[in-house]
Parts: structure tokens; sequence; C-alpha cells
């Protein structure tokens, strides 16, 4: 991946004021693969105490955004066109990483996944696989 890609992506995460409040970061970033990690902080708990499917969901919507993104020349951005997600396990521990995936790229379609795991004192559990469709728009 080019500097200007990895620029790009950089600079689209850094402007996204939803990550910034939940205190996300790009950990990995990669043509094609995109890995952004966010601590489980007391604001983002849901009614059990444990991290929220709106956290679980948003980060690894990113993810996966951002790999789509990879992939495109840079007079390009992508939207969400659909996602779905299954929920695996709760959100328990201090950590979630999403780790978005480009399955099959394209001109009009952009196929991706993401898998999200809860980190709770060095132990990874996967808890959350999305699913979903970007479409390319002009930047």
């Amino acid at each position: 991946m080019d500097a200007a890609n990895r620029n790009r992506i950089e600079a689209s995460f850094a402007a996204q004021n939803m990550m910034q409040t939940f205190g996300a970061s790009l950990s990995h970033v990669a043509q094609g693969e995109v890995v952004i990690t966010a601590p489980i902080l007391e604001g983002a708990l849901q009614q059990q105490g444990f991290g929220h499917a709106g956290l679980t969901f948003s980060i690894g919507d990113s993810a996966a955004g951002y790999a789509a993104l990879s992939t495109l020349p840079l007079e390009h951005e992508v939207v969400t066109a659909e996602i779905k997600i299954n929920l695996l396990a709760p959100a328990r521990g201090e950590l979630l990483r999403a780790t978005g995936r480009v399955v099959k790229p394209g001109k009009r379609l952009i196929i991706v996944t993401a898998e999200v795991h809860a980190i709770a004192q060095g132990v990874e559990t996967l808890i959350a696989l999305l699913q979903g469709t970007m479409v390319p728009v002009p930047a």
C-alpha cells in the first residue's frame, strides 16, 4: 500500500468524531485489511455491564469500510450499502479489536467482512462477525 493511500485512510479516520468518542484507534492498515481497536469505556456499556453492541458494530463497520477504501484509487471514498452482524458473545474485557477484510473488490460493489474480538486479561474471544457491501463514491 502506498503512502498516499495510507495517509488518506488515517486522515479520514481522524475526522470521525464517533471513533474519537469511543477512544478508537487504527492499529493496522494494509491493502484490503484494516484493524481498529477501542477500549470498552464506561460510557459504552449496556445495561448488563458489557460493551454495547453499538460499539461492536461501529468499529466493525469502520474496519470493513476502510479495508474497502484501501483497494480504491484516491479519487474515491466508500459508503456502507448494507452490513449485517452476528453477535456471538458478550463484549467482556478491556478492549475490542475489529479486523476488516475485503472478500471481493470491485468497481461498483466491494464485499467485506469484519471479525470483532474482545480482549480480557490477554484472552481473546470472537464476539461478532459482520458481512457487508461497500459502494465506491466520488471523493
